[in-house]
Protein backbone atom coordinates (compact mmCIF):
# COMPACT_ATOMS: atom_id res chain seq x y z
CA UNK A 1 0.00 0.00 0.00
CA UNK A 2 1.08 3.30 -1.02
CA UNK A 3 1.59 5.78 1.96
CA UNK A 4 -0.04 9.50 1.01
CA UNK A 5 2.55 12.45 1.05
CA UNK A 6 2.98 14.59 3.82
CA UNK A 7 0.90 17.93 2.99
CA UNK A 8 2.57 21.17 3.76
CA UNK A 9 -0.58 23.44 5.05
CA UNK A 10 -0.22 27.25 4.27
CA UNK A 11 -0.95 29.87 7.33
CA UNK A 12 -3.46 31.20 5.15
CA UNK A 13 -5.32 27.45 4.82
CA UNK A 14 -4.77 26.56 8.26
CA UNK A 15 -6.78 30.15 9.39
CA UNK A 16 -9.37 28.81 6.62
CA UNK A 17 -10.01 25.74 8.23
CA UNK A 18 -10.37 26.81 11.63
CA UNK A 19 -12.36 29.68 11.54
CA UNK A 20 -14.94 26.66 9.41
CA UNK A 21 -14.53 24.69 12.68
CA UNK A 22 -16.53 27.96 14.68
CA UNK A 23 -19.09 28.13 12.72
CA UNK A 24 -22.60 27.33 14.97
CA UNK A 25 -23.50 23.39 14.37
CA UNK A 26 -20.38 22.72 12.40
CA UNK A 27 -18.01 19.80 13.92
CA UNK A 28 -13.92 19.43 13.54
CA UNK A 29 -14.68 16.32 12.35
CA UNK A 30 -16.90 17.77 9.01
CA UNK A 31 -14.16 20.31 8.21
CA UNK A 32 -11.37 17.63 8.45
CA UNK A 33 -13.05 15.62 6.55
CA UNK A 34 -14.18 18.51 3.70
CA UNK A 35 -9.93 19.07 3.79
CA UNK A 36 -8.78 16.13 3.90
CA UNK A 37 -7.02 16.50 7.05
CA UNK A 38 -6.71 14.62 10.19
CA UNK A 39 -9.08 16.12 12.75
CA UNK A 40 -7.02 15.80 15.68
CA UNK A 41 -4.37 17.95 13.52
CA UNK A 42 -7.20 20.79 13.21
CA UNK A 43 -7.52 20.15 16.95
CA UNK A 44 -3.81 20.92 17.03
CA UNK A 45 -4.04 24.00 14.82
CA UNK A 46 -7.05 25.19 17.14
CA UNK A 47 -4.69 25.51 20.12
CA UNK A 48 -2.37 27.93 18.39
CA UNK A 49 -2.96 31.75 19.11
CA UNK A 50 -1.96 32.28 15.26
CA UNK A 51 -5.33 30.64 14.03
CA UNK A 52 -7.34 31.95 16.91
CA UNK A 53 -11.02 33.68 15.43
CA UNK A 54 -10.31 37.35 14.44
CA UNK A 55 -13.47 39.83 13.40
CA UNK A 56 -13.04 38.76 9.03
CA UNK A 57 -13.86 35.03 10.58
CA UNK A 58 -17.90 36.79 10.32
CA UNK A 59 -17.49 37.08 6.50
CA UNK A 60 -16.45 33.32 6.12
CA UNK A 61 -18.49 31.40 3.69
CA UNK A 62 -21.01 28.94 5.07
CA UNK A 63 -21.40 25.45 4.09
CA UNK A 64 -25.44 24.13 4.01
CA UNK A 65 -26.44 20.34 4.28
CA UNK A 66 -28.00 19.81 1.10
CA UNK A 67 -30.16 17.04 0.10
CA UNK A 68 -30.99 15.95 -3.78
CA UNK A 69 -34.35 14.01 -3.61
CA UNK A 70 -36.01 12.46 -6.89
CA UNK A 71 -39.21 14.24 -7.85
CA UNK A 72 -42.23 12.56 -7.18
CA UNK A 73 -45.74 11.91 -8.85
CA UNK A 74 -47.67 13.69 -5.49
CA UNK A 75 -48.20 16.44 -4.92
CA UNK A 76 -45.81 18.73 -3.00
CA UNK A 77 -48.23 20.99 -1.40
CA UNK A 78 -50.67 18.64 -0.12
CA UNK A 79 -47.50 17.00 1.86
CA UNK A 80 -45.98 20.18 3.06
CA UNK A 81 -45.04 20.02 7.16
CA UNK A 82 -46.02 23.24 8.67
CA UNK A 83 -42.45 23.41 9.83
CA UNK A 84 -40.73 23.72 6.00
CA UNK A 85 -40.90 26.50 3.39
CA UNK A 86 -40.61 25.32 -0.22
CA UNK A 87 -38.72 27.96 -2.35
CA UNK A 88 -39.43 27.16 -6.40
CA UNK A 89 -36.50 28.86 -8.07
CA UNK A 90 -36.51 29.96 -11.60
CA UNK A 91 -34.37 26.95 -13.23
CA UNK A 92 -37.29 24.70 -12.25
CA UNK A 93 -35.63 22.98 -8.77
CA UNK A 94 -37.51 22.98 -5.71
CA UNK A 95 -35.47 24.10 -2.31
CA UNK A 96 -37.51 22.04 0.73
CA UNK A 97 -35.97 23.83 4.33
CA UNK A 98 -36.84 22.33 7.54
CA UNK A 99 -36.17 23.63 10.84
CA UNK A 100 -34.29 26.62 11.42
CA UNK A 101 -31.79 28.39 9.36
CA UNK A 102 -30.35 31.38 8.50
CA UNK A 103 -32.08 33.95 6.00
CA UNK A 104 -29.24 35.48 5.11
CA UNK A 105 -27.24 31.94 4.28
CA UNK A 106 -30.75 31.08 2.41
CA UNK A 107 -30.36 34.09 0.29
CA UNK A 108 -26.95 33.35 -0.62
CA UNK A 109 -27.51 30.11 -1.84
CA UNK A 110 -30.69 30.93 -3.67
CA UNK A 111 -28.36 33.38 -6.08
CA UNK A 112 -26.18 30.82 -6.21
CA UNK A 113 -28.45 27.93 -7.49
CA UNK A 114 -29.99 30.41 -9.83
CA UNK A 115 -28.37 31.30 -12.91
Amino acid sequence: MKRRERRNWSDDEKHVICAQTRLPGVSVAQVARRYDVNANQVFNWLKDQKFASSPDDEDMELFLPVEFIESTSADPDNTRDPGEIVVELACGHRLKIRGSYSPDALAALIRKLTP
